[in-house]
């Protein structure tokens, strides 16, 4: 059993491998394979991250810089619902910063952390290009806009 058959699961590879044939080099389906591994796992572990390594045929320290490079590739456990908030200028100059600490408030988190019951993870990005709608949120791929107090405790359900 090699490496990559070991860490990934058979649907992984499947996946990664159809994926790779839509480019002459295997190394063009980087992104792609790391996002396929984050749909069933929810983040990109070492030992993950060297199988599809392996697997694209690249260097580890090569998948890295494409792992770290992109901020929705998560090379750190995160929760089930990922909330974004933009930290761009726009939505700081008009409340990101209260927003950011009424979430972390709420969730009981610092940033980059994830919730006691691993349901949320509070992470900052940069501009989500709704900047005449800030201060925004990404909450689990749904873009909420003009977001305020009560916004935010409606998103979380209180």
């Amino acid at each position: 059993m090699t490496g990559k058959s070991a860490v990934l699961t058979a649907v992984e590879i499947e996946e990664i491998t159809a994926e790779m044939a839509h480019y002459a080099d295997k190394a063009a389906a980087a992104v792609a394979a790391l996002k396929i591994v984050q749909k069933y796992r929810r983040w990109i572990s070492d030992e993950c991250l060297v199988a599809v390594a392996e697997l694209l045929d690249i260097a580890p320290a090569q998948l890295e810089g494409v792992a770290t490079f992109y901020n929705l590739i998560y090379r750190q456990p995160v929760g089930r619902t990922i909330i974004h908030y933009c930290n761009s200028v726009s939505c700081w100059m008009l409340g990101a910063e209260q927003v950011r600490e009424r979430l972390c408030r709420h969730l009981n988190v610092e940033p980059g952390e994830m919730s006691a019951d691993g349901e949320y993870t509070v992470l900052p990005i940069v501009c989500l290009g709704a900047c005449d709608h800030a201060p925004v949120v990404l909450v689990g791929g749904q873009l909420r806009l003009d977001v305020t107090d009560d916004t935010v405790d409606e998103m979380l359900g209180r």
